[in-house]
């Protein structure tokens, strides 16, 4: 099989708009391969996350193999590599959010939501995913509700934070 050729089992195309906006980014650089996480970031927005034939699809386009894609892919992990929730929880579990007690706020999270990390709420509300980093170590513990950066958590605080995103 031909490295860009996807598995027969997967059919995917990728709609004229996503393939127009890669194309768009892929004359911003000089190497088609700085285009990949633009490219990623462009079918996540538009599907919610990434399937196994998007990656041979944006390797068609930007003319890289497929591999180049999936490395980008899997290294960034704002990247999903499968279904998400509507709202995806990203909580720091690294040392500094530890010493500040992450742990309760995980606690607070899973209860509410009767999920652990890496699962989605039954309803596809949420997903709950573990991060190594959020870049907030001095405003800690700290979570992102998709793009909203939530600080100096406290367990307590968790069911009505969570309300606020239906």
């Amino acid at each position: 099989m031909h490295e860009n050729q996807q598995p027969q089992t997967e059919a995917f195309e990728l709609s004229a708009a996503e393939r127009e906006a890669i194309e768009h980014e892929k004359h911003h650089y000089e190497d088609p391969r700085a285009a990949s996480i633009e490219a990623l970031k462009i079918v996540q927005k538009q599907r919610g996350w990434v399937p196994d034939g998007a990656i041979y699809a944006i390797a068609d386009v930007l003319g890289i193999p497929a591999s180049d894609v999936e490395g980008v892919a899997t290294f960034y992990s704002q990247i999903f590599r499968q279904p998400v929730g509507r709202h995806v929880i990203r909580y720091c579990d690294s040392v500094v959010c530890h010493i500040t007690g992450f742990q309760g706020i995980q606690s607070a999270i899973e209860k509410k939501l009767d999920i652990k990390p890496g699962q989605t709420t039954f309803d596809g509300r949420f997903t709950l995913l573990p991060t190594c980093c959020l870049g907030n170590c001095d405003k800690g513990p700290t979570m992102m509700i998709d793009e909203d950066t939530h600080s100096y958590l406290t367990p307590e605080a968790i069911p009505d934070l969570l309300e606020q995103y239906k």
